[in-house]
């Protein structure tokens, strides 16, 4: 316990430690004099100056130019007209000269308008120094540049020489339209490097560059760079990265350079202003100050990040929280405690970052939404991300597993302990001959005192029953068979039945299906855990004598593998596993005093399973193969089979979600945990990563066409991260649990993925419907041959997604916004469990499925490359002689 607490205290100082040194500094030259200029504009919030009852008050513009009179000795405007005709009076309260600014457009009216007011503004003010006509206003097409050119004389004749006329324009226009420069008193050019694409380093050299380009284009004429700026928030683009820093570090520079050079500038702007967000990620963004009017930089001294130690306060804050959990966990080791702790920590710094985006971002309505729901459908992804480092930590560094039943031993007391167990085994229009292995296998147990109920339900063909019924009969006594025609609840149903015709003395009832082969030492070995009377259960394993029927059952039967070594084993030791309908012995008070089997779900074995471990009884698990079943006979078949167990455990979620307050059932927490968890991981994981997905969809056009990415390291770079994990969960649980060669257990990892779809679907139906009908899953070669593509669905996700992704890259193109590759790229991690169920769907139609294939191909390489050895193809089973050792199989080739 204590070196667990040691371990958690210095990850959190490493975590400390780590924010102090890292913190981003940069330096520049020193401002101490006021600046040459500044644009202002009195409007806030995210409404449009034009919008109706918009207007400022005289009183928020003092306000604005006290805050602005020690920066600067003039200002810049934009418009004369909305209230904005008030700034020229009160900025000649503070001593500053304004150049006054004229907003032109299409509508002419207006125009009118805009001149009549800037011209009075002239005629009455003493401070104005320049009147501009227009801004960027040919770049932005409103007028050509003959038509800007009349205006333009037009002011110049009202002004009479007063104050010089011009208008601003990107500066590349002014080299385009010579013309407009012979039209203008001076050339307002805007130089913004950050639109170009040019890095912080580079900023003030390219302002540079271009002011002597313009002063070589038009020698004789005074050049004044009317818009400079830089960006404090938003994308980047190119080498451009907006940031406070940055913001900082350009503009010191760039004044420090035109200053020393004699260069006259103006710095746009003096205020963010959040309704400029028609401008792109970084419309906002370009203030001195914030929109509360506070300073976002300092003109001297070192440039920092003045909420750095708030925002590592908070990462360390959420780090610590989320450790302390980690002194709960009974016999931690060292490297678990430390696997813990480093992911605890990330979170946190993830949750400060988060923080950061927030509180330095201003939202419309839109923009705020959608981050709020993208946040939402993130806290299950961390949750199940925690999760998944828990247990690699614990299957990893941690303890070996307890409780894992590893079968009797000669000698053990328990050995005169043998119950009479009664094996139910229902079966709904199964194929006779699999149903016979399946009794054949039973008849040859290695246990004194059994029986078996066979109950054949609502199959009135006699080609399926009778055969089997026979088979009874030969077997002797001991095998009772029942031929239900018309029975209600489905498996559970016919399970009721069974318990009905059950021998009275028989303590034990053993479940296992129709097409499952059992070893017969399985009552042998696993009956006398009973001896325990707390224990009401115990589990054996799934397995599969058909894996090797083609390539694609060899990868689900690895993919059903993974559950069975690593999961269960893992809330076994929790007491909390899950009980599935095959190979399960459950003792019969245990049955009884949880209610029996129910209909209410159509999973009732998960369902009882439950229900037993609310009674407080113990459960046992092993991970011994005692018997083994067949496979799905297609895709279609295992998709049906995922449906019904995720819809299935949907229900058991409705039904039980109240039995797990405190206090209502003997649960204990660690098994509450254990379902909890386990639900979200499998349920929540899969329809979460569809729900994002959609919502990615439906971004796209915003992503593509109006520029609007998702925060790449609030929304995007978790989504990675999370399927990074996800990728690393399962190679690591798998190579050390689950034995199979790696070319399998690839199989297995896109199986998995393979069904995100169709886990999806059942939760939501799950939502909208309370029952669905029980479906048969086709074994044995019974399986329908279907028309349609059983994965057409999924290829239709994966189909847009792919092709959102190709839209997003390209709009990008010449930008290369960061975050708007990422979230392409994002768009193509969530296409890969799609396009794994359409690439199952489509290898079960091709030649490489069969075996023979690849034998075939075996069989020429081993001509070519005699004397060289090939490796078999054929699986090689091998039994387990310890509970965790999982089946050896040499990988097909």
């Amino acid at each position: 316990m204590r070196s667990v607490a040691f371990v958690v205290a210095l990850v959190a100082c490493l975590h400390a430690a780590a924010w102090a040194i890292w913190e981003s500094q940069s330096s520049a030259p020193n401002i101490s004099g006021p600046l040459a200029s500044v644009s202002y504009s009195p409007f806030e919030g995210s409404a449009h100056p034009d919008a109706p009852n918009n207007r400022v008050s005289i009183d928020k513009i003092r306000s604005d130019l006290r805050v602005l009179s020690p920066l600067t000795r003039a200002i810049r405007t934009y418009s004369s007209t909305g209230g904005v005709e008030l700034v020229t009076p009160v900025a000649a309260e503070f001593g500053l000269k304004v150049a006054v600014g004229a907003w032109v457009d299409k509508d002419e009216k207006r125009n009118a308008r805009e001149l009549r007011a800037a011209v009075d503004l002239v005629r009455k003010n003493r401070n104005v120094n320049a009147l501009v006509v227009g801004n960027e206003t040919i770049f932005r097409g409103e007028q050509s540049a003959d038509d800007l050119i009349r205006l333009i004389h037009q002011t110049k004749r009202e002004v009479g020489g007063a104050v010089p006329v011009t208008t601003g324009e990107i500066w590349h226009v002014w080299i385009e339209h010579p013309e407009l420069a012979s039209a203008v008193d001076f050339i307002a050019a805007h130089v913004l490097p950050y639109w170009e694409g040019f890095s912080e380093t580079q900023a003030a050299d390219q302002a540079v560059i271009i002011y002597n380009r313009l002063r070589e284009a038009f020698p004789g004429k005074r050049i004044v760079i009317a818009e400079f700026g830089w960006p404090s928030a938003g994308y980047n683009r190119k080498a451009a990265e907006p940031g406070r820093i940055e913001q900082a570090a350009v503009l010191r520079n760039f004044v420090a350079r035109a200053e020393a050079v004699g260069i006259d500038y103006n710095i746009i702007e003096a205020f963010d202003q959040p309704w400029k967000s028609f401008e792109g990620s970084v419309g906002a963004y370009w203030g001195l100050f914030d929109a509360e009017r506070q300073p976002k930089f300092s003109w001297t001294g070192i440039i920092g990040n003045s909420d750095h130690s708030k925002i590592g306060a908070i990462a360390i804050a959420v780090g610590i929280l989320m450790s302390l959990p980690i002194l709960a966990i009974a016999g931690a080791t060292i490297m678990q405690a430390l696997t813990l702790a480093v992911f605890a920590h990330v979170v946190g710094a993830w949750a400060a970052v988060v923080f950061d985006y927030w509180n330095g971002h201003y939202f419309v309505i839109g923009a705020g939404v959608a981050l709020g729901v993208g946040l939402l459908l993130l806290i299950p992804l961390i949750m199940i991300a925690m999760w998944r480092v828990d247990e690699i930590a614990t299957v990893l560094f941690g303890r070996r597993p307890t409780r894992l039943l590893g079968g009797a031993d000669e000698g053990d007391e328990a050995d005169e302990y043998a119950p009479k167990v009664s094996i139910h085994v229902p079966a709904y229009m199964e194929p006779p001959e699999m149903l016979k292995a399946t009794l054949n296998a039973v008849a040859r147990l290695d246990y004194p005192n059994f029986e078996c109920v066979v109950v054949i339900n609502n199959t009135p063909d006699p080609a399926f029953w009778r055969p089997v019924e026979d088979r009874c009969r030969e077997l002797g006594e001991r095998f009772k068979f029942i031929n239900a025609e018309k029975i209600e609840g489905f498996k559970a149903g016919a399970l009721r039945l069974a318990l009905t015709h059950t021998a009275p003395d028989a303590e034990i009832i053993g479940v296992i299906d129709a097409d499952y082969t059992v070893s017969p030492n399985w009552l042998r070995d696993l009956v006398p855990a009973f001896a325990d009377s707390k224990v009401g259960m115990v589990q054996a394993p799934q397995d599969h004598r058909d894996g090797d029927k083609s390539a694609m059952h060899t990868a689900m039967n690895g993919e059903y593998a993974g559950f069975f070594d690593i999961g269960m084993v893992q809330r076994n030791e929790a007491n909390a596993i899950v009980t599935h309908g095959t190979m399960c012995l459950i003792r019969r008070d245990a049955l009884e005093s949880a209610g029996g089997w129910s209909s209410d779900t159509i999973c009732e074995d998960t369902d009882l399973g439950l229900s037993i471990l609310e009674q407080g009884w113990l459960t046992h698990y092993t991970n011994r193969r005692y018997g083994r079943g067949l496979l799905p006979d297609s895709f279609e078949a295992f998709k049906k089979q995922r449906h019904r167990w995720a819809y299935g455990g949907f229900q058991i979620i409705r039904k039980h979600w109240r039995r797990f307050l405190p206090g209502v059932t003997r649960l204990t927490p660690e098994q509450r945990r254990e379902f909890a968890l386990g639900w979200l991981n499998w349920l929540g994981a899969e329809s979460v990563g569809v729900v994002l997905a959609m919502l990615n969809l439906v971004w796209v056009p915003v992503v593509a066409f109006v520029g609007i990415a998702v925060p790449d390291k609030v929304l995007t770079v978790p989504i990675l991260a999370a399927s990074a994990l996800s990728i690393l969960h399962f190679v690591a649980l798998y190579r050390r649990r689950v034995q199979i060669g790696p070319a399998q257990a690839a199989g297995a990892m896109f199986t998995a993925m393979s069904m995100q779809w169709t886990v999806a679907r059942a939760v939501a139906f799950g939502v909208i419907k309370d029952h669905l009908p029980f479906v048969r899953t086709a074994k044995g070669g019974f399986a329908r041959k279907r028309v349609t593509f059983p994965a057409f669905d999924e290829a239709v996700m994966a189909g847009l997604l792919l092709l959102g992704a190709a839209i997003v890259f390209w709009s990008n193109y010449e930008q290369q916004v960061r975050e708007i590759n990422l979230f392409g790229a994002v768009l193509i991690v969530q296409s890969v469990p799609f396009l794994s169920a359409v690439g199952l769907a489509l290898l079960e139609r091709s030649r490489v499925n069969d075996y023979a294939f690849w034998q075939a191909v075996q069989s020429r390489t081993e001509e070519l490359l005699q004397p060289a050895e090939v490796p078999a193809l054929a699986e090689v089973r091998v039994e387990r002689d310890q509970p965790l050792v999982a089946e050896k199989r040499v990988d097909a080739q």
